[in-house]
């Protein structure tokens, strides 16, 4: 097992862990697709750090962290849902972002390559996913509090908008690290399939929580084995890795007929 296919495993594995965990979230929240639309929010940082030679990676971050702010100060005052508001978001993003990449660097900001990660890259990784799980584990259940009601939520000293924000801000970090394993295409994947995957097939909400990062974190490690076997790019792979974790689950909820919490 060569090095660069360790730290490929151990990345995928880590982000997998994270963005399955706060997947389980968006998906109770019904904001499943607004992870897949937030990655194209970041296509003009990515393009930013192409262009002007640093990080590509770090100006994904910081476009995905002010669009937070920005879609959350909007939906308090607008009232519109956080969906609408990203929608207007991506579109906009999506055409900025296509028009500065360079065309040789459009595929890799499109569909990742986590085979060309670093030492770096995977303490980078390491690092911020292991913040995002903790931070999601600290305001997990204040969330789900704030899903049921709003009112009992504030009735029990829960700050709802900071605890939104702090949500939406959760959500950009995932959607940043998981752009160099899977791409802007096809990051939204890391934070539906795998907790979508779980709902099938568990019975309370520990349960659901854990298998998601469970399974977010196969999905990733087998698609990177996948890629390193097949030669194949290793994006698309963890996709289909885990469409096939996710078909199995539905099969096995089929034949027991357990019911989802």
């Amino acid at each position: 097992m060569t090095d660069t296919l360790v730290l490929s495993l151990i990345t995928g594995i880590g982000v997998g862990l994270s963005a399955g965990y706060l997947g389980s979230l968006m998906v109770l929240k019904k904001m499943s697709l607004v992870g897949d639309a937030l990655s194209h929010v970041a296509l003009p940082g990515l393009a930013a750090g192409i262009l002007f030679n640093f990080n590509p990676f770090i100006g994904a971050f910081a476009l995905l962290f002010a669009s937070a702010i920005i879609i959350w100060r909007l939906e308090r005052v607008t009232r519109l849902s956080i969906e609408t508001i990203v929608g207007a978001l991506f579109t906009l993003s999506l055409a900025v972002g296509i028009l500065m990449i360079p065309q040789p660097d459009l595929l890799e900001a499109l569909f990742g390559d986590i085979t060309t990660v670093s030492l770096v890259d995977t303490t980078i990784a390491l690092a911020v996913s292991a913040l995002a799980i903790f931070l999601t584990k600290t305001a997990y259940k204040n969330i789900i509090l704030g899903m049921i009601s709003e009112e009992l939520a504030t009735s029990t000293g829960v700050n709802v908008a900071k605890t939104e924000l702090l949500f939406l801000s959760l959500v950009s970090l995932t959607v940043a690290i998981g752009l160099k394993i899977v791409g802007a295409l096809l990051v939204g994947f890391l934070v539906i399939v795998p907790a979508a995957t779980a709902k099938n097939v568990s019975s309370n909400l520990f349960r659901y929580s854990v298998l998601s990062s469970l399974f977010g974190a196969i999905s990733s490690s087998s698609g990177v084995l996948l890629s390193d076997y097949l030669k194949l790019p290793p994006g698309p792979l963890i996709v289909l890795a885990g469409i096939a974790v996710f078909l199995v689950a539905v099969l096995v909820k089929w034949a027991s007929k357990t019911p989802a919490f």
